[in-house]
């Protein structure tokens, strides 16, 4: 990317939709109307001038997915972290360190829920017992079968906090 910027790209750079734009117009329409310059000198100018705005949103898009990547990366890692650090706290049996910086750093541990469903095996069957209704009730459970889904939170995590400064 080139340091230097010509006064047209300047100017294109700083166009918007909400002005008028007239100043434009009218620099551009003096550097068409130039008896002095040559017509491909002209036609080089603004094509330059486009192309170096083309090639500064192009290296911005590049540095916009480099730094996706590299949060990506950052958040990964981080999370491995806390994961790794909750581990070690844990083995030394600590659930809590306080600090200066950093009130402190607390631990928390893994959780596991558990969550039943009822599937009916026999629909029929449950119907002409009298259980006539959308979802089939709990009581009717000799002709179903209880599904138990017990879901684990990922490793304990650790989370710091931070202290206040007061002034």
């Amino acid at each position: 990317m080139r340091l230097v910027n010509y006064k047209l790209q300047t100017q294109m750079e700083n166009l918007n939709e909400n002005s008028d734009n007239k100043y434009f117009k009218e620099y551009l329409k003096s550097i068409l109307e130039d008896p002095n310059t040559p017509y491909f000198q002209k036609a080089d100018y603004i094509g330059l001038c486009l192309q170096e705005i083309n090639s500064k949103v192009e290296y911005i898009a590049n540095d916009i997915k480099e730094l996706q990547a590299y949060k990506k990366r950052l958040q990964t890692a981080l999370t491995l972290a806390k994961e790794l650090v909750a581990d070690v706290l844990i083995q030394n049996g600590v659930d809590r360190v306080d600090g200066n910086v950093i009130s402190s750093i607390t631990l928390q541990s893994e959780s596991i829920t558990t969550k039943q469903e009822i599937v009916v095996l026999d629909e029929n069957a449950v119907m002409t017992l009298g259980y006539v209704k959308f979802e089939p009730d709990i009581e009717c459970k000799n002709r179903s079968e209880l599904d138990t889904n017990v879901g684990v939170r990922p490793d304990a995590k650790t989370e710091f906090n931070r202290t206040v400064k007061r002034s």
